[in-house]
C-alpha cells in the first residue's frame, strides 16, 4: 500500500467510502516516531476492551468533528503532546468495537512537540524500535510496515 498525502479531498473519499461500507464507528490513530525512528505505542489496561494490547494513539471521531481535528484531539488526550502536523495516510482496517459496531480505524503519519508522554488512558507507553513494535496487532503491524517502507 502506498502513502497519500493529507489533503480535503482525501479526507472527504475516506469518510465517504467508510459511509458507503457500512462504518457505524470511525476512529484516528497516529504513527508519531522520535529522531531514533522509534514509534510511539501505548498499552492498554488489562480491565479495557483489547486489555494488554500495544497500540497507537488513536481514538473516535465525535459527531461534527474532523478526521484532523480527532487526531489532534485524541493525540493531546492520551499522551499530552500537541500534533505540529500530519503527514501522510498510512491506511486503514475495520474491527468490531466493544459495544459490537463496524469500526474504520484511518491511521496518519504525526510530527508532535512536548517532551514528556503522559498518559491519561493508558498504564503504560514505549518508544518501540523494530523489533519492539511486533508487539502490536496484525492491522497495526500493516501499518507500521507501510510507514517503515515509506521512510527507508
Amino acid at each position: 500500500m502506498s502513502t497519500s498525502t493529507v489533503t480535503p479531498t482525501l479526507l472527504d473519499d475516506l469518510t465517504r467510502s467508510a459511509e458507503l461500507d457500512g462504518i457505524e464507528k470511525t476512529v484516528v490513530g497516529a504513527v508519531i516516531a522520535d529522531t531514533d525512528g522509534r514509534v510511539l505505542l501505548l498499552h492498554r489496561t488489562a480491565d479495557d476492551y483489547l486489555g494488554g494490547l500495544w497500540e497507537l494513539p488513536s481514538g473516535g471521531v465525535d459527531d461534527g468533528e474532523t478526521l484532523v481535528q480527532a487526531l489532534r484531539r485524541e493525540v493531546a488526550e492520551e499522551t499530552g503532546l500537541s500534533v505540529e502536523a500530519i503527514g501522510d495516510y498510512l491506511g486503514h482496517f475495520d474491527y468490531r468495537s466493544g459495544s459490537g459496531r463496524r469500526t474504520r480505524q484511518h491511521n496518519f503519519t504525526a510530527t508532535v512537540t512536548g517532551e514528556t508522554v503522559q498518559l491519561t488512558e493508558h498504564d503504560d507507553h514505549l518508544w518501540a524500535d523494530t523489533d519492539e513494535q511486533s508487539r502490536v496487532s496484525s492491522a497495526v503491524q500493516t501499518i507500521l510496515d507501510t510507514w517503515s517502507q515509506q521512510t527507508s
